[in-house]
């Protein structure tokens, strides 16, 4: 059983995803820190407002020690039913940001990667028997 859990790890694949899952979460925090640190900052002062992600609509009873309260997370923590459409909006601003990012990188691999060239195709045992049969033709025509 060691001896094949060995050659699966062994296996490039498996290793190409561990590295791809380690780089991956590398990406995302520094996505995440794109959206927003600099991004959504910039997309809230356009909208009104410098924090979006305090834009949410309040479902349910406040506690007191909350009333006017426009802390998002102290809202939440407190368990205050809230439809946080302004975090939503920052996941999705987010979201297309890596999707974009990762088309361009692919894009970019795809350029420089030599292409494969492919095998011309075989061509159907009927050709070939007709084939051989012109040449055995024009074999004994020749003779």
């Amino acid at each position: 059983m060691f001896k094949e859990f060995k050659a699966f790890i062994a296996r490039g694949n498996v290793i190409d995803l561990a590295v791809a899952v380690i780089i991956g979460a590398a990406f995302g925090k520094i996505i995440t820190s794109l959206t927003e640190d600099v991004l959504m900052p910039v997309i809230g002062k356009i909208f009104g407002g410098l924090d979006f992600s305090s834009y949410f609509i309040v479902l349910g009873e406040v506690p007191a020690k909350l009333q006017g309260s426009t802390d998002y997370a102290a809202l939440k923590k407190a368990g205050v039913p809230l439809l946080g459409y302004g975090e939503f909006i920052t996941q999705a601003v987010n979201f297309l940001i890596v999707a974009f990012i990762i088309f361009l990188i692919v894009r970019g691999v795809n350029r420089v990667m030599p292409k494969k060239e492919e095998a011309p195709a075989a061509d159907p045992a009927d050709v070939v028997l007709l084939r051989e049969i012109r040449d055995e033709l024009r074999a004994r025509r020749g003779a």
